[in-house]
């Protein structure tokens, strides 16, 4: 199994929880597709895009369970990031762990997946 990682507001987690799938953010919905990190990836992609906020979730997705079209794409870096093109069903999610600020200002991770 793969894990891959999404970032999310702790309200939208909820939403998706009650939805029972994340259609995925504005950004995500402007650019036609569910960005994710790998564990190499996503505490650059906290520091990038969330800096600073609180009341966030990690979300630890397996992506065997996806059913929408994954594919890795060339991002920031050079690197290759998976992309989700659908919905994020909230079965896929296998863990959702608490990502607080540390008293440094920057988000405290817990264990990741390789």
């Amino acid at each position: 199994m793969t894990t891959i990682y999404r970032i999310l507001p702790a309200a939208d987690w909820a939403a998706a929880k009650a939805a029972g799938h994340f259609a995925g953010s504005a950004h995500d919905i402007r650019d036609g597709f569910i960005h994710f990190s790998t564990s190499a990836q996503v505490a650059e992609t906290a520091a990038k895009h969330y800096a600073g906020l609180e009341d966030l979730v990690l979300l630890y997705v397996r992506t065997d369970a996806l059913s929408a079209p994954l594919k890795w794409e060339t991002s920031r870096n050079d690197d290759l990031f998976p992309h989700l093109y659908g919905d994020l069903p909230v079965a896929a999610v296998h863990r959702v762990a608490p990502l607080p600020l540390g008293p440094d200002g920057r988000h405290v991770f817990p264990d990741l997946e390789s």
